[in-house]
């Protein structure tokens, strides 16, 4: 009983986000535009629109998206479960793993930096924490995200800018 109480939180919590992540992919996919759409972004828009593509492909594939995470960007799966069940976007999640190995930060400290107060996006938490990702971390966040769209075999083109 110990060790099925674990795998069934696990299973509840990669189930919870993908059902939450397709109504909001049917949202996407149809042009209407949910809150969580309005936050601001990274402040860089090649970035902003994978991050918003990320949300489409982890409503189709989590367990997928959650590994990708976890083996490249070197996160703890129960925390990334846990982000996207509790209503983080997956592509918050991502960056914030994404930018967390860039900066040398744990993964955590970024996520919880952003749950703390996302209202300016990424860029305000960046400023809040005193990183400057225009510098030298963007390039190596690129990188990730072109490295995993090449893991996915999916195009970095499957995704255009959102309007500012």
């Amino acid at each position: 009983m110990k060790r099925a109480l674990p795998a069934l939180l696990l299973g509840l919590a990669l189930w919870l986000p993908a059902a939450n992540a397709a109504g909001a992919a049917d949202a996407q996919d149809s042009g209407e535009a949910t809150p969580e759409q309005a936050l601001p972004g990274t402040g860089d828009d090649w970035i902003d629109a994978r991050l918003d593509d990320m949300g489409r492909y982890a409503a189709r594939y989590p367990e997928a998206f959650i590994d990708e995470i976890a083996r490249y960007l070197e996160a703890p799966r129960p925390l990334l479960a846990a982000a996207i069940a509790a209503g983080m976007r997956p592509g918050d999640v991502y960056y914030a793993c994404a930018l967390a190995r860039a900066s040398g930060r744990s993964c955590r400290s970024l996520i919880e930096a952003w749950r703390r107060d996302p209202r300016d996006g990424w860029e305000g938490v960046a400023a809040r924490l005193e990183l400057d990702p225009r510098d030298q971390l963007y390039p190596r966040i690129r990188e990730d995200i072109a490295g995993s769209y090449r893991r996915w075999a999916r195009p970095l083109d499957s995704a255009t800018p959102r309007p500012r």
